[in-house]
């Protein structure tokens, strides 16, 4: 019975339910608003300056280069002469995923990446999980990239000046050393163009990109000379296990195709040119990969490449007899592999960026600088992490945990790409994925394939980290999401 001497309005009024814990953590960021704030952080907003060229060469320039100059090394004694095909196989994955975000990037053209695509998808928890992998994916992946740089530096070093940093000074823990300076300092020099500005940044790793691109087609015709094709005879040494255990492993060489998506709230035209620089990196550097491996397996045995993380200038010392080729390709290296950490902690920070205004993690990483557009403490904070890493944990570990990490990530955006074509099928897309959701679930096939491929050891890192991510989730993101407050208003 109602209250007869209540006012009107408080006898009409009625107090929804507060959603259950399952809603709360199915509910979704609407696309319209991920769109809408673009650009938006504390303080300032992201400057949009990257076209077409720029953004092409964000994406080689965190792509190419880690995977020849650096995890090739590690790979060849798990495949033999069969890393061709390794390479082969991880680029079809990565290319089944670049589908994908090709047409999500074009869709939702904003900073998170496959985190925002998610978000809009399949809910906040699953976005959460997909933004901790990216973190993963990212920062060790500078990491990584950062200590095979090391090598390259002792190896130009010693061609030109007879001097090598010591043992001590140049290696992690665990690899003979105590702290690998060098991946340190290149980090702070890649946080050093961040803090200036995207453009500037940009700019810098065109440059870069020039030098590499040039390094491998001098090292192609040069290494090409040496050829044996004996080399070749036992081609699956190790087997067909051998091939897909390389292959998990190289897929860490692809991860920057996608480091474009990133730059989505700082593209002139971001819907236009995204999809077309995924799509376009991800041709160009699958092609130099496999023809660089082809020509690297024919130049030495592979039983040659066992703990050798710069094999390249090697090979080339090996085949001229000249110290100068080796050192030449060496300085190349250094600059390309610069590039790697340059344009992968961009993606990092841009990443942090959106999660930061999304209110998953503290605001401190969604402060704009309102004289470079740059999230400069956000910049800070990632490169100094990332550099303590690379300088405390050996390659091959950081390597694996990377491409567990880019491995789920992708067979998220995979099922998100679907579920977005059914709940949203009239949206304008200006790129769309051919035989959906057939190459989507061949994407999503490929990644879990790939992720069984890597050890135990990956396996239990990767699940201690996402334990610890959704510790934080529940106990800070959870309740601190600006969605979640904006749905109580």
């Amino acid at each position: 019975m109602l209250d007869q001497g209540a006012p009107p309005q408080q006898r009409d009024r009625t107090v929804p339910a507060p959603p259950g814990l399952g809603a709360r953590l199915m509910r979704r960021k609407p696309v319209e608003r991920l769109v809408a704030e673009g650009g938006q952080g504390e303080g300032g907003s992201l400057r949009r300056s990257l076209g077409l060229w720029q953004l092409t060469m964000i994406s080689i320039g965190a792509t190419l280069g880690t995977g020849i100059f650096v995890v090739l090394g590690e790979a060849v004694p798990k495949a033999g002469p069969a890393v061709t095909l390794s390479f082969v196989i991880a680029g079809l994955t990565a290319l089944f995923s670049a589908l994908s975000y090709a047409e999500l990037a074009g869709t939702i053209p904003v900073a998170g990446s496959s985190y925002s695509y998610a978000y809009a998808t399949m809910g906040e928890l699953i976005a959460w999980v997909c933004g901790w992998c990216l973190v993963l994916e990212y920062g060790v992946s500078v990491a990584a990239v950062a200590v095979g740089w090391g090598e390259y530096l002792n190896e130009l070093l010693d061609g030109t000046i007879g001097v090598t940093i010591p043992a001590a000074l140049s290696a992690p823990p665990g690899d003979g050393g105590v702290f690998n300076l060098p991946a340190l300092i290149v980090v702070l020099l890649a946080m050093t163009f961040l803090l200036g500005g995207a453009r500037e940044s940009a700019r810098a790793n065109t440059v870069m990109v020039v030098v590499k691109i040039a390094a491998l087609v001098m090292f192609c015709a040069i290494g090409v000379q040496g050829f044996r094709s004996g080399n070749y005879e036992d081609f699956m040494p190790l087997g067909m296990a051998g091939v897909s255990a390389a292959g998990a492993t190289l897929f860490f060489s692809y991860i920057g195709f996608d480091a474009a998506s990133t730059a989505g709230e700082e593209a002139t035209n971001a819907q236009r040119d995204l999809p077309r620089a995924i799509m376009l990196s991800l041709v160009i550097v699958t092609a130099l990969y496999v023809l660089v491996a082809a020509v690297a397996v024919g130049a030495r045995p592979w039983q040659g490449f066992t703990d050798s993380e710069a094999a390249l200038a090697q090979i080339m010392r090996d085949v001229t007899g000249q110290a100068f080729w080796g050192t030449l390709l060496a300085f190349c290296a250094v600059i390309a592999i610069a590039s790697v950490v340059l344009t992968v902690l961009y993606g990092q920070t841009r990443i942090l960026f959106a999660m930061s205004r999304d209110g998953l993690v503290p605001k401190v990483f969604s402060r704009v600088h309102p004289k470079t557009g740059a999230p400069r403490a956000n910049t800070l904070i990632v490169s100094l992490f990332c550099g303590v890493l690379a300088a405390a944990v050996p390659l091959g570990q950081l390597a694996d945990a990377t491409s567990i990490g880019t491995l789920f990530a992708f067979a998220l955006v995979n099922v998100a790409v679907v579920i977005l074509r059914r709940t949203r099928p009239d949206m304008p897309r200006t790129f769309r994925v051919p035989l959906s959701p057939l190459l989507p679930a061949l994407g999503f096939a490929f990644c879990v394939w790939m992720m069984g491929s890597l050890s135990t050891v990956t396996w239990v890192v990767f699940g201690v980290w996402m334990a610890v991510g959704l510790v934080f989730y529940f106990l800070y993101g959870h309740r601190r999401s600006r969605l979640a407050s904006s749905e109580v208003k």
